[in-house]
């Protein structure tokens, strides 16, 4: 089966969505279960994982809604505010709905370097193992500090970095980018998602070699069994069609065993997630 382990819907609103910059003007529109399911058809994606876009528990309500009434919506990844006093009453809440399989913050829009050592949050993040839930990491390279600091405190914990910790594609930037991700793929709770690598780069001009460097460092540091596919849709359209970011990953990972290419393709999503 194969699954993305990645994408968006929304209902398109100026003001929720102001990170939609003018550069990516294609993408203030809604996009819903009906296109993305079209995609699907087009590029042999038999499911997804829905994750959140805007940090509210309409937002995690939403797409449990769409989850509920779209069979190919395998999970979805929700916010919830993991620093609240009263969140292990919100996560109760949810712990009876079967499509709920984890947690996102966007922490990348933080001011704080050290937003995830928090006091504030890592107490949410302790509750998440009790409740069984994943954590999604989403950051930028300067973070990934942080991030490594982060992990070692929860051994326990599932983590999966998204869009592979945003490297500055567009600008070469490699080196430290690289020696942290090495380092905190030492962990073995922690995962990583092929995705989002097509907007770190130049939207209009990108060359397919350009990423090698990047995938081939994910593929080495976390192996085959902690590497998954996802095609971080509809953002991905700004600087590529579904198509091609899905070539991007199956071209890498092209010289592994069948075996290794349908973990990465979806059997490792749909461990991580415990997708039915």
């Amino acid at each position: 089966m194969t699954i993305d382990s990645h994408q968006h819907f929304w209902n398109y609103n100026p003001e929720k969505h102001a990170w939609i910059d003018d550069e990516m003007a294609i993408i203030r529109r809604d996009f819903l279960p009906e296109q993305l399911k079209k995609v699907y058809a087009e590029n042999d994606i038999n499911g997804c994982v829905a994750v959140q876009a805007d940090q509210s528990l309409e937002e995690t309500d939403f797409l449990l809604d769409l989850a509920a009434t779209h069979e190919f919506v395998k999970g979805v990844v929700g916010w919830v505010d993991l620093r609240s006093v009263s969140v292990e009453k919100e996560l109760e809440k949810y712990q009876s709905n079967p499509f709920l399989k984890g947690w996102r913050h966007v922490v990348q829009g933080e001011p704080d370097h050290n937003f995830l050592l928090r006091p504030s949050f890592t107490r949410g993040i302790l509750l998440l193992e009790k409740y069984g839930y994943t954590y999604d990491i989403l950051v930028f390279p300067h973070q990934l500090g942080a991030v490594l600091e982060f992990v070692k405190q929860f051994p326990n914990q599932q983590f999966v970095i998204d869009h592979i910790a945003k490297p500055y594609i567009k600008d070469g930037f490699y080196d430290g980018w690289a020696v942290l991700m090495q380092k905190i793929a030492e962990h073995g709770n922690v995962h990583c998602k092929l995705s989002g690598m097509v907007t770190e780069a130049d939207y209009k001009h990108w060359v397919p070699d350009q990423f090698d460097s990047y995938i081939n460092l994910v593929l080495e540091a976390f192996g085959p069994d902690r590497v998954m596919f996802g095609s971080d849709w509809p953002v991905c359209l700004v600087a590529a069609n579904y198509q091609q970011v899905k070539q991007l990953v199956t071209n890498a990972i092209a010289g592994l065993s069948q075996s290794e290419k349908d973990k990465i393709m979806g059997a490792n999503a749909m461990a991580f997630y415990n997708l039915k």
